[in-house]
C-alpha cells in the first residue's frame, strides 16, 4: 500500500479555472529524448485503447498539454518532489494555461514505473486516475516523461476539454 501511495497522487477536486488565483512559472519544456518520447507515445496509445474500449473517443495529443506535462515531470524529477502542486505552488490548471491551453480537465501523475504498460495499468487500477482517463468529456491529452538523475522516471498526464 505504501508503494501505491508513493507512486500515485490524484487531483482531489477540480475547481473551475475562474476560482483559481495561482500564477504559473514560465518555462519551455525541452524536447523529450528518444526513450522518453517513445514512452510518451506508448502511454498515449495505451490510454486511447482503454478509452475506446470503454466507449470514449480517442484523445488527440496536444502540444501545449505535452509542454505542461513535461515541465511538471521535469520539476518533479529535478526536485525529487511527487505532487500535483508544482513550482511556485502551481496546480495543473495554472500550468496548462501558462502553456497556452485554455480548457484544463484533469491531471494524473506517477513515478518509478519502468514501462508504459506498467504506468497505464497502475492508473487504470486506481479509481481516481481511471476516472480521469475514462472521462469522455476530455478531448485532448499531453504526456510528459522525464527521468531524474538516478534514472527514475516521473510521469505527468494532462487532460483538456
Amino acid at each position: 500500500m505504501r508503494s501505491l501511495l508513493r507512486r500515485f497522487a490524484l487531483v482531489a477536486a477540480l475547481a473551475p479555472a475562474a476560482a483559481l488565483g495561482a500564477t504559473m512559472f514560465a518555462t519551455s519544456a525541452s524536447a523529450a529524448p528518444a526513450s522518453e518520447a517513445s514512452l510518451q507515445n506508448q502511454i498515449n496509445s495505451l490510454i486511447n485503447v482503454q478509452r475506446t474500449s470503454h466507449g470514449c473517443a480517442a484523445l488527440k495529443v496536444n502540444a501545449a498539454l505535452t509542454t505542461a506535462a513535461r515541465g511538471h515531470s521535469a520539476w518533479m524529477a529535478q526536485t525529487g518532489t511527487f505532487s500535483h502542486t508544482g513550482k511556485g505552488g502551481s496546480n495543473f490548471v495554472a500550468r496548462e494555461k501558462a502553456a497556452g491551453y485554455r480548457s484544463p480537465s484533469a491531471e494524473n501523475i506517477a513515478w518509478g514505473y519502468r514501462s508504459a504498460n506498467e504506468v497505464v495499468t497502475g492508473w487504470m487500477n486506481s479509481p481516481g486516475h481511471r476516472r480521469n482517463i475514462l472521462n469522455c468529456q476530455s478531448k485532448t491529452v499531453g504526456v510528459g516523461v522525464v527521468r531524474a538523475e538516478n534514472g527514475t522516471p516521473y510521469y505527468t498526464q494532462d487532460f483538456g476539454y
